[in-house]
């Protein structure tokens, strides 16, 4: 199985960036981590804080790719030009986030890509991507 987790936007600031939201670990530190523990699988990283980036690595790897893991960052409330290059890939996506965006400022409830996911998962801390790899690998993909 190869997976890619696909990071928006201030994401490269985890460990650093509101740690009482976002936490005290790197990134880095964690997908170690999480590559240690699902050893069978390829986990696959790419960051950026460009809508346009994005778009481009959904598009490169959305028709090899098992599945994706995306944290769209506020792009998820803004982009539509994201939720039409999930819904054009044939990979599944899984959403994700690393806050309960429900608990936060009334424009984080909206989701623009939710639709166009598998699903969702939000509020688990970095735990959420583990979460998603857990969710990938139990439905085959």
């Amino acid at each position: 199985m190869k997976y890619f987790i696909i990071n928006g936007p201030n994401l490269n600031l985890l460990g650093t960036r509101e740690p009482g939201i976002y936490g005290a670990r790197s990134f880095d530190d964690y997908l170690a981590e999480l590559r240690a523990q699902y050893p069978t699988v390829e986990l696959a990283y790419f960051q950026s804080n460009h809508e346009g980036a994005l778009i481009d690595k959904l598009h490169e790897v959305g028709f090899t790719a098992d599945g994706i893991i995306l944290n769209a960052g506020a792009y998820t409330h803004t982009s539509v030009a994201l939720h039409d290059a999930i819904r054009a890939i044939a990979a599944p996506v899984i959403e994700v986030h690393i806050s309960n965006v429900h608990q936060r400022e009334e424009f984080r409830h909206r989701s623009l890509l939710s639709a166009a996911c598998r699903g969702v998962i939000c509020g688990f801390g970095l735990d959420s991507y583990r979460l998603a790899v857990e969710a990938m690998l139990a439905s085959g993909k």
